[in-house]
């Protein structure tokens, strides 16, 4: 596999230490936080998987066969990685029926933790975060040496980059958007077409964040900065020299963002558009393809924050780390920060 984050600079410099993820199930484990509580009582039944070494979109689409339905009847809230145990929320639009007996739906890699009812599906994005529980194996160093930059990620955050995850299981979603954009007339299903767009929009973000890290500008107020909170879509653009958005800003409650291209223009300005500009110049057929795609101009904020950070040495060679982490935002981007990665698909 490509990746092409390979290469994105550090906040925290080149780790020293090399080390490995994924070598089992239980050394990548992921649990969803939804945004909302479940009713209990609604035509759309909600059920909890455990999964291991399975694709979100493959069980949806057993889920389907399974309770008789459409696959459009089936929802979840995002994507999981494959590789590892995780555990989500699906819905399935069962109007005037029964649930089905969810134990036979089990397998050895699928297994349904608990089932309640709710009014309303499960829409995308519909998630708070997720937790994540972590081992790292095969380290360089001894774990006691990563402490002090676990210390630092947790003071100042890392780069709110995409994770690899987005550019597809080959690294080239980015050059399919390309090749999809030269190709107005050529046919292709709604969802690869969004994966196209979507890294697309995410390689011009981390070129952008890229940038602003080698400036030391990625967690700074740059003259023109539009800022987020973490947990929100929301923007607002301060005034000049406010000191209530620069205390926010040190206190890590607020965030400098950059610009998600679509159809309308970035909010930006000043230095903080011109940067953003620069960085488009370079994609000239990206940005042009993704505001004839019609698609929402948004933002995304420059600095992610783990909470809950721990970590726990577990072998002369091994450390164990968890933390939870915001919708929309990858486990791998703090983990680069922490480490040299090999991973083992496991």
């Amino acid at each position: 596999m490509s990746d092409p984050t390979a290469d994105l600079p550090h906040s925290h410099g080149v780790p020293a230490a090399h080390g490995v993820i994924k070598l089992t199930p239980m050394d990548f484990i992921v649990e969803e936080i939804l945004s909302f509580d479940i009713s209990g009582e609604g035509e759309h039944a909600f059920v909890h998987v455990e999964k291991a070494g399975e694709n979100t979109d493959v069980v949806a689409r057993q889920l389907a066969a399974f309770c008789g339905v459409r696959i459009r009847d089936v929802s979840y809230a995002g994507l999981k990685d494959r590789h590892g145990l995780t555990t989500q929320w699906f819905s399935i639009q069962l109007p005037g029926k029964e649930d089905p007996d969810w134990t036979r739906f089990n397998t050895p890699t699928i297994r349904i933790l608990t089932a309640a009812r709710n009014a309303r599906k499960l829409r995308k994005g519909a998630l708070k975060g997720n937790r994540f529980s972590l081992c790292l194996r095969q380290l360089s160093v001894a774990p006691e040496t990563l402490e002090a930059r676990l210390t630092a990620i947790q003071t100042f955050g890392v780069p709110n980059y995409f994770g690899p995850q987005r550019f597809g299981h080959q690294g080239d979603n980015t050059e399919r958007a390309r090749q999809l954009f030269k190709d107005k007339e050529r046919k292709i299903d709604a969802h690869r077409r969004g994966l196209f767009l979507s890294a697309a929009r995410s390689q011009i973000f981390n070129d952008l964040l890229a940038q602003r890290v080698m400036g030391r500008e990625w967690d700074q107020w740059v003259d023109g900065d539009v800022f987020m909170f973490e947990d929100s879509k929301s923007f607002f653009i301060p005034d000049p020299l406010d000191q209530a958005i620069q205390e926010r800003l040190a206190t890590k409650v607020i965030h400098p963002s950059g610009v998600l291209v679509g159809q309308a223009p970035s909010s930006a300005t000043g230095k903080a558009r011109f940067m953003e500009e620069a960085i488009e110049e370079q994609h000239l057929d990206l940005v042009e393809g993704l505001r004839q795609e019609g698609l929402e101009t948004q933002r995304r904020p420059f600095r992610l924050c783990p909470e809950h950070l721990r970590y726990e040495s577990i072998g002369i060679d091994a450390i164990k780390i968890s933390f939870t982490l915001p919708a929309g935002s990858y486990a791998t981007t703090v983990l680069r920060e922490v480490i040299q990665m090999a991973r083992v698909d496991i």
